[in-house]
């Protein structure tokens, strides 16, 4: 199958571009031809501004995706992104040259400007289901009104365009599909893949036998990470140490409010922080926002890690009805410190819980489940256009 992939990179790159470069390599692996159309977002204001000014409708990107059509002839389409220089004018002329048309929903910026149904640190659905002005007022895109306006037309565009163009949805949990039908997407065209990650190995040794607790993610407000700085400093847990891995925006901040039994490390190269995973005692996933999937997550069921997250949006979801974590009231610092100071010292909770994490990694978020989802989707929408 001839399978091009179009993606709108991140300046700083994210989970959504790990995922396009896995999915890639994965179908390549398996035989597939795969062709990236993958366009960055331009550096410096001034041109992103430019750029931005066009979100709605980028000519240039129809030109793009038309060569590549021409050149490469594809039997499917998977887009991934599009904000903001391909924007909506690359799904619309994926569709007028015919080419079925996947796209995976990887972020809320179809209903909500900013993308993460999140607003002064908490969850918002103001504008989910309806128009998206109200992120204009609030200033929601950039915490700016000026750059808002700018990006409310993109999300219109998308709106106008791809419910009409798009024929298979794809979200990650049942959570996001009910989101999205909820937003105005056709409910019928969404399915639900989970993301899968790639497998680490076995642990060389039991969880309980580490004393470390991670935190892997973008160190931002939306992630929890500095709530959960400070459950751990409420907690007597002086023979275990937190390591926080990651970069971003909250760095400096964290850096200089660290107890003595923390480490920032920043980011990791992917290897690297399986391996850490791998030497884990837990996962720490605060998040207080609806995270989409969080890959974190699977990388520590992968890791035989267990997990302490926050019971919110589709996360419970993806950890399922196991053994394999405990759910902690969102935002509640004190219950974050309560669950901390509980689990962690527990030898006996930590090797079941890994052991099941494990198993619950074997059963929904391999590689080779991930293939066999891929495949499907990409044959049932060739086949409803034949």
């Amino acid at each position: 199958m001839r399978i091009l992939q179009v993606h709108n990179a991140y300046r700083q790159r994210g989970g959504e571009d790990a995922v396009a470069e896995a999915e890639a390599a994965l179908l390549s692996a398996a035989g597939h031809e795969v062709r990236r159309l993958v366009v960055p977002n331009p550096e410096g204001a001034g041109a992103a501004a430019r750029r931005l000014a066009v979100a709605a409708w980028n000519p240039a990107s129809s030109r793009l995706v038309r060569t590549a059509i021409a050149d490469f002839r594809p039997d499917v389409a998977h887009v991934h992104n599009t904000w903001y220089s391909l924007s909506a004018a690359a799904v619309a002329a994926l569709h007028r040259e015919g080419v079925p048309l996947v796209m995976t929903l990887h972020n809320y910026r179809y209903t909500c400007l900013n993308g993460q149904l999140l607003r002064n640190g908490r969850v918002c659905e103001l504008c989910v289901g309806r128009t998206p002005l109200p992120g204009v007022r609030y200033g929601c895109y950039r915490d700016s009104v000026p750059a808002s306006a700018m990006a409310v037309t993109g999300v219109m565009a998308a709106r106008a365009t791809w419910p009409r163009h798009v024929d298979r949805f794809i979200t990650m949990t049942g959570f996001g599909r009910e989101l999205f039908t909820a937003s105005g997407l056709p409910g019928d065209r969404i399915v639900v893949k989970p993301h899968f990650v790639a497998d680490p190995g076995l642990r060389d040794t039991p969880p309980s036998r580490s004393k470390t607790v991670v935190f892997i993610g973008r160190l931002a407000t939306e992630k929890g990470v500095d709530l959960l700085v400070e459950a751990w400093r409420r907690t007597t847990l002086r023979d275990y140490e937190l390591v926080i891995i990651g970069d971003g925006p909250l760095r400096d901040p964290l850096s200089a409010i660290l107890p003595e039994n923390a480490r920032l490390i920043g980011w990791q190269p992917p290897a690297q922080a399986r391996r850490l995973l791998l030497d884990a005692r837990l996962l720490a996933f605060p998040s207080i926002w609806y995270e989409t999937f969080g890959l974190s997550l699977v990388e520590a069921m992968a890791a035989a890690t267990p997990i302490l997250a926050s019971d919110l949006g589709g996360t419970p979801e993806i950890l399922g009805d196991t053994l394999a974590h405990e759910l902690v009231t969102p935002g509640e610092v004190d219950h974050w410190a309560a669950r901390l100071q509980r689990t962690v010292p527990d030898d006996s909770w930590v090797d079941t819980a890994g052991a099941a994490a494990r198993r619950r990694y074997e059963e929904r978020y391999t590689p080779a489940l991930g293939l066999l989802a891929l495949e499907d989707i990409y044959d049932s929408v060739r086949r409803e256009l034949r």
